[in-house]
């Protein structure tokens, strides 16, 4: 386990209720979000929804962050799809998730480093890396340009 040498933030929520039908609130009123279950009626999010938000801010900035030290320009269309699963195994509840990083005119190679490197900084990643099942993606506009031509041929 790491301990932290030095806090930078604290994030402080309160939430009541739980996943079905109750609310989350921060201590400086900055959020407060209706819950509830997924794929429930009722207005409201989900705490995967919420964690799949968080670590692609998360990450998005630790590719930032890794490109900025490598001096690698980045596209201004940078964009990260998170997905998190929320499913059984071993006779309980547990996540999975794929993060996917969208760096269009970006080359393969160097889109695959980057997200590499940022795996390995971004807090959200290494907090589940071991723990939980995660598949990184750099997608290119070369990448999307192979994967039309395969499902065209």
């Amino acid at each position: 386990m790491t301990k932290l040498e030095k806090v930078l933030y604290t994030a402080r929520v309160n939430t009541t209720g739980g996943r079905d039908g109750g609310t989350s609130r921060s201590n400086d009123g900055m959020l407060r979000v209706n819950l509830s279950a997924p794929g429930s009626p009722e207005a409201g999010t989900n705490p995967e929804q919420l964690f799949a938000a968080g670590w692609s801010a998360c990450f998005l900035s630790a590719v930032r962050l890794v490109a900025a030290k490598k001096k690698i320009a980045l596209p201004s269309s940078l964009s990260i799809d998170a997905e998190v699963d929320l499913g059984l195994a071993e006779g309980g509840y547990h996540l999975a998730a794929r993060l996917g990083v969208n760096l269009p005119g970006m080359d393969e190679e160097t889109a695959r480093g980057l997200v590499e490197a940022a795996s390995h900084i971004c807090p959200y990643s290494l907090a589940t890396s071991g723990n939980i099942e995660v598949h990184y993606n750099a997608i290119t506009s070369e990448s999307v340009d192979r994967i039309r031509e395969t499902q065209h041929a």
